[in-house]
């Protein structure tokens, strides 16, 4: 018998969505000012952020049910930024503190440095409505 390789693990997903987070922020610090498309842009970031903190959680109890408690805390605490950073970005947004974004995307360029977006692969439908979505959840939580 042959062995069964997982082709979409969350370490996958994660990689995906950090390549996303990186032209995310590539693409908002080249925008002269805010606009509904930097709001849809914002609001895929902290989409982005949260699939990959659920995607930390799901890694993490994978290695709490073979009982390695200090590997699955490790990885907790290496990509806490992450949850925390979409938390920050989203009060941003729902408190319309829009001046705050530069400051908040600083933060978050040092944690993407290593992605090398050579080519844009997201194309504009990938983000336009992500802002109405954000806001609708405001209702719900």
């Amino acid at each position: 018998m042959s062995r069964v390789i997982n082709t979409e693990s969350t370490g996958k997903h994660r990689n995906q969505q950090m390549r996303l987070t990186a032209e995310m922020l590539r693409r908002l610090s080249v925008k002269a000012g805010l606009d509904d498309e930097a709001r849809d842009m914002t609001a895929t970031l902290i989409f982005s952020l949260r699939k990959i903190d659920e995607g930390i959680e799901a890694s993490a109890s994978v290695w709490d049910n073979r009982d390695y408690y200090m590997k699955a805390e490790e990885l907790r605490q290496r990509w806490a930024w992450a949850g925390r950073m979409a938390d920050e970005l989203r009060a941003m947004v729902i408190q319309d503190r829009w001046e705050d974004l530069p400051a908040l995307l600083a933060k978050l360029f040092p944690k993407v440095s290593d992605i090398t977006v050579v080519k844009f692969t997201s194309k504009e439908s990938d983000w336009a409505g992500n802002y109405t979505r954000l806001m609708a959840e405001q209702g719900t939580r």
